[in-house]
């Protein structure tokens, strides 16, 4: 697996905020919530979760904010915009947009693990008007198009 060192400096002097990789073989580090204090999610709400965390990311690569798996099977709690993108250009606190799909409140306690955050690289396109797309098998077919199997 292709590691890549980058500075993660903290906000706050409590090294367990650092995201940490729960395997060896982990593609996503766990990122825990700096919070004094629980917040409570009520059901169809959601709440933005500090991390306590900024990055100072190489050019060239961004960070995806993924949910847990977990929480989205036992819960139905999922990131609102998953995947999140932190750029590598920014600079302030990376925070979490939690929301609770299911029927009770979910609570978010003080380190909580509440996302995972994967290093990606970046490419950027060149955007172009083009007057005729090529043709393919598929066409204009929308979603659902290619099969319900």
């Amino acid at each position: 697996m292709m590691q890549r060192k980058i500075p993660v400096p903290i906000q706050t002097a409590d090294a367990e905020l650092l995201p940490t990789y729960s395997t060896s073989q982990a593609s996503g580090a766990d990122v825990r919530a700096d919070i004094a204090q629980p917040i409570v999610i009520a059901p169809n709400s959601s709440a933005i979760i500090p991390t306590g965390v900024r990055a100072d990311l190489p050019e060239g690569y961004e960070i995806q904010v993924r949910p847990r798996s977990g929480y989205a099977a036992k819960n139905q709690v999922t990131v609102l915009n998953t995947p999140g993108t932190i750029d590598s250009d920014y600079r302030g606190e990376i925070c979490v947009i939690l929301i609770n799909h299911g029927k009770e409140s979910f609570i978010v306690t003080p380190k909580m693990r509440i996302a995972q955050l994967v290093l990606a690289p970046v490419a950027q396109a060149e955007f172009c008007l083009k007057e005729c797309l090529s043709r393919t098998e598929r066409g204009e077919g929308k979603f659902g198009h290619t099969g319900t199997h």
